[in-house]
């Protein structure tokens, strides 16, 4: 396994859930982090803080405070990440963790409470389409090349229906497929893409589902594994999976939800 201390990972969504928890994972084995996030007044606390604990690990953060899914600003972002590189040195691991969409049914009683066009679009720009818009501006500047990792949030919601959860869930299916075809296309160059699938956490984005209570409470009682996943547990195995020099595990979804994902129904 190779060591990742000194090299560079960039995280989308760096500052709550299992963005922060892997981006301070992957400082405590020594790897340098640049964190997009979006925060107000309010939650900017929460990056100053996982920017303060890598700092307290001996490492570097660099942090961006804009809108991931923004073009402009994605481009702004990764010029700065180019400048801030050792010359010919690729992000090692790239991780895309973006909780932002709609929660809306598609054919409620009333129609005012529908999803709407704009709602449905915005969910698969942010959660699944910005991955390879992402990948596409990282690739053709030189930050990612042979050695690199790209993992994707996903969720069983991208196979099981739960209320009010249509538009993420299809951003997540769109997500998967994503996945797989950029695999496909950067096995060659010896760059892998993989989608992780975290079992029910507690996040703050779960706690923006409608029901997340009963998830929580049913998963508690039917995961094979005793208890919820926690952030900590996707930590882990991005950090084991980042540590693999080989690009032939790619074009995966891997569970990690101690068998959750086997038994719910």
């Amino acid at each position: 396994m190779a060591s990742l201390k000194g090299k560079w990972a960039l995280v989308l969504g760096a500052s709550s859930g299992h963005g922060a928890a892997t981006a301070l994972e992957l400082a405590r084995h020594g790897m340098n982090v640049f964190g997009v996030h979006l925060d107000t007044r309010a939650t900017l606390p929460n990056a100053q803080r996982v920017q303060a604990q890598i700092h307290d690990l001996g490492c570097e953060a660099v942090f961006f405070n804009t809108n991931a899914a923004d073009d402009q600003k994605r481009r702004q972002v990764l010029e700065a990440v180019r400048q801030r590189l050792p010359e010919g040195e690729h992000v090692r691991v790239l991780m895309h963790s973006l909780a932002f969409g709609t929660l809306r049914p598609y054919v409620p009683p009333d129609r005012a409470d529908a999803v709407t066009r704009n709602q449905m679009e915005m969910t698969l720009d942010v959660m699944a389409h910005s991955l390879v818009y992402w990948v596409q501006d990282m690739y053709y500047l030189g930050l990612l090349g042979p050695g690199s990792k790209v993992f994707a949030m996903t969720s069983a919601g991208s196979h099981r229906v739960f209320p009010n959860y249509g538009p993420v869930g299809a951003a997540k299916a769109a997500l998967e497929y994503h996945v797989k075809h950029l695999a496909v296309e950067l096995s060659r160059r010896g760059i892998a893409v993989n989608a992780i699938q975290a079992g029910v956490t507690d996040t703050p984005a779960l706690r923006k589902i409608p029901g997340h209570e009963r998830m929580l409470e049913y998963a508690s009682q039917y995961n094979p594994g005793g208890r919820i996943t926690t952030p900590q547990d996707v930590a882990r195995a991005i950090v084991a999976l980042s540590q693999d020099e080989s690009p032939w595990l790619t074009g995966n979804v891997i569970c990690v939800d101690g068998g959750e994902d086997l038994v719910l129904i």
